[in-house]
């Protein structure tokens, strides 16, 4: 499906992006364009790759002019920009809004001007239940895509959502601040022992992405299946591969942080398709006279639960052990250290 295609990624030049160009640079695809506001990270990612497939856009998401220029020829979009730090969103939160929401506005609004046949955008499971600036922004900018796929669909433009969980060692994520705070010889600082996350590598996020691409409908929303872990289990796997005796410290909850995230609603739940390794939201395509939903009620959302990373598998410390063995941060901090063997 790619074949000779051009796809674009905004917010291409972060983990997501960088994942991607690692699986597509070297296949039949014709041109990967990176379209981002950071011309260093830009720069950077030119020089490390320096591939003829690779072309790079500098622009903003808030600013439709630049992604109007930057979508000319596009096949697919992969909508990656975002503002993803909860506790810079719970203090700028208009920041958030005009980034996350409105600026994805901007690009649907551009990929259906150009012609483009599918786009999809990445949220997050803080979009679910939102408590802070962040995941309101992600759950404004769902409501918008599905609002949006209607409309694009008849003029050719599919759009449709991905929704995902922690994915491990991502910028900012907490995995290589405890590896740092090991390598120094610091306590790692957890905010709650008791603290539930979603655990998913940058491979299932692009697996999630593709698979959405390939199945989604428009307005349909796609979720992996993922296992959870406390981060108290997640310091102790790191602290059992590095051999180490730092002392774990708990600081208290961060602003906006929430006890454990969500992927679905009860309501989203009672009505997902179950794909084996993914959960597909469908659209509601409902107009604005759908009174008898209001008078006869649904039962089956009555009965629903949820599904959080409190009700799904938990990871023990093992299990934990070997996931992070596979991530290629962990693989680099060991350097010559052998690392633990677990077994299978």
């Amino acid at each position: 499906m790619f074949k000779d295609k051009t796809l674009l990624i905004t917010g291409g030049t972060g983990t997501f992006g960088n994942a991607v160009l690692d699986r597509f640079l070297q296949t039949d695809i014709g041109e990967i364009r990176i379209f981002s506001r950071d011309e260093k990270k830009q720069e950077d990612m030119r020089i490390h790759y320096n591939h003829p497939k690779l072309k790079f856009y500098i622009g903003d998401v808030r600013n439709p002019n630049s992604i109007a220029d930057a979508v000319q020829g596009v096949d697919f979009i992969f909508h990656a920009a975002a503002l993803k730090q909860v506790p810079s969103c719970e203090f700028y939160p208009v920041e958030a809004l005009q980034t996350n929401a409105l600026g994805t506005e901007n690009v649907m609004n551009a990929a259906r001007q150009a012609g483009v046949q599918r786009m999809i955008t990445l949220s997050t499971d803080k979009a679910v239940y939102p408590i802070n600036a962040m995941g309101v922004s992600k759950a404004m900018m769902e409501k918008l895509m599905v609002a949006k796929a209607r409309v694009a669909e008849a003029s050719g433009t599919i759009m449709c959502g991905t929704r995902y969980g922690n994915v491990m060692a991502s910028r900012g994520s907490v995995i290589p601040l405890f590896i740092n705070q090991i390598k120094e010889n610091k306590p790692l600082t957890v905010t709650d022992p008791n603290m539930t996350r979603f655990m998913m590598s940058i491979d299932d996020a692009v697996d999630l992405v593709l698979y959405a691409f390939e199945h989604g409908k428009a307005g349909d929303i796609f979720v992996q299946k993922a296992p959870s872990a406390t981060i108290e289990t997640l310091a102790t796997a790191l602290k059992q591969i590095f051999r180490a005796t730092n002392e774990i410290r708990t600081i208290g909850t961060r602003h906006g942080e929430k006890l454990y995230e969500t992927l679905l609603t009860r309501e989203e739940f009672s009505c997902a398709s179950d794909l084996g390794d993914y959960l597909c939201i469908p659209a509601d395509n409902r107009g604005l006279n759908y009174a008898s939903f209001f008078t006869e009620g649904q039962q089956e959302v009555s009965q629903a639960a949820d599904y959080n990373s409190h009700n799904v598998e938990l990871l023990d410390v093992p299990g934990m052990v070997k996931l992070l063995l596979q991530l290629e941060c962990v693989q680099e901090a060991l350097g010559t250290v052998e690392p633990v063997r677990v077994a299978a």
